[in-house]
């Protein structure tokens, strides 16, 4: 059979399986559909095979291939409850994703934490440099938050101590609008999360260099060391995120823009759902142990440097050898 004869007898089968798909996708199966599935995933592998021995194009390969990975993905899934898919992706869903997406993972990182690491150093080196990045109004807010006389560290430096709540909610969401702007400019063919990368990086490089040079380094170190690690990360995350849904536009491979944008949309609202927790943790973290001054520096440190261990452990190794339930 010559394969436009094939497409003809068969493209209206393929169809009706794509809308169920689609269906099944969102959930919104009815038990009709749920019913005829089997037999029409059944159908289509055998028509992909057929496709294949018979030499056919590539294209309807992919296609049909692409459709029998959907089809697969929905007919052996692991169905769980709500409250067991969010300890799944808890306790490996998430670290497996990100290395799964280790390139844009890696290439968010290196914008993020190699532009504040360089301009970190370079303030330190050249104090006045500071000032190319951020106003004097906001470099003495920032001296005085890390003052070392200061009774709390931080924003609200003289709250009381029960006003911790008022910073835990404030940090939520500047932090959490810092990410999903990070994650939704990637919509702009990634150039968006890369300038969000590049300039948050700049800018807490330039006030880490400068608080340290100006000799505020030890308040300023013990203060981010704990729920940096957290919140860094899920800047690195959320970029991420965006870079994946940009790589998605500028090269879709043989899909349209269109559908490689909605494949790629569902790892990279993943990865900020990771982020946005990360940040939870960061806020927590932030209101209620690293702006206290009750506990040393060293203390501190050592806080934060089991912090980062813990963080970068559970991404590298957790949910190894696990199945990971859709």
């Amino acid at each position: 059979m010559k394969q436009s004869q094939f497409e003809h007898r068969h493209q209206a089968a393929w169809k009706r399986f794509a809308r169920q798909l689609d269906t099944l996708e969102r959930g919104k199966a009815n038990g009709k559909g749920c019913s005829e599935f089997a037999g029409a995933y059944r159908q289509l592998c055998q028509h992909l095979a057929l496709a294949r021995e018979r030499g056919y194009s590539n294209h309807l390969v992919e296609h049909l291939q692409q459709l029998a990975m959907r089809g697969h993905q929905q007919f052996y899934r692991h169905r769980s409850h709500l409250g067991a898919q969010l300890i799944g992706f808890l306790l490996g869903g998430l670290s497996r994703l990100v290395r799964q997406e280790w390139r844009h993972v890696l290439a968010a990182s290196l914008l993020f934490f190699g532009s504040l690491i360089g301009m970190g150093v370079l303030v330190y080196l050249v104090p006045e440099l500071v000032y190319s990045l951020i106003g004097p109004e906001q470099v003495s807010a920032m001296e005085a938050m890390y003052d070392p006389a200061a009774r709390h560290l931080g924003r609200f430096g003289e709250r009381n101590a029960g006003d911790d709540w008022m910073m835990f909610g404030f940090y939520i969401m500047n932090n959490i609008g810092i990410a999903f702007q990070t994650f939704a400019s990637g919509l702009l063919f990634g150039l968006g999360s890369l300038f969000f990368l590049l300039h948050n990086g700049l800018v807490i490089g330039a006030l880490a260099g400068h608080l340290t040079q100006l000799g505020y380094g030890e308040p300023f170190w013990s203060f981010v060391i704990g729920h940096g690690a957290f919140e860094l990360t899920a800047i690195a995350l959320a970029g991420a995120a965006g870079l994946r849904l940009g790589s998605a536009l500028l090269a879709p491979g043989r899909l349209p823009r269109g559908e490689a944008l909605r494949l790629a949309a569902r790892p990279a609202v993943r990865l900020v759902a990771g982020a946005t927790l990360f940040l939870l943790i960061a806020a927590f973290i932030e209101a209620y142990w690293s702006s206290m001054t009750f506990a040393s520096p060293t203390v501190k440190y050592l806080v934060g440097a089991g912090l980062w261990l813990l963080v970068l452990g559970y991404l590298l190794f957790a949910g190894r050898g696990q199945h990971a339930p859709d």
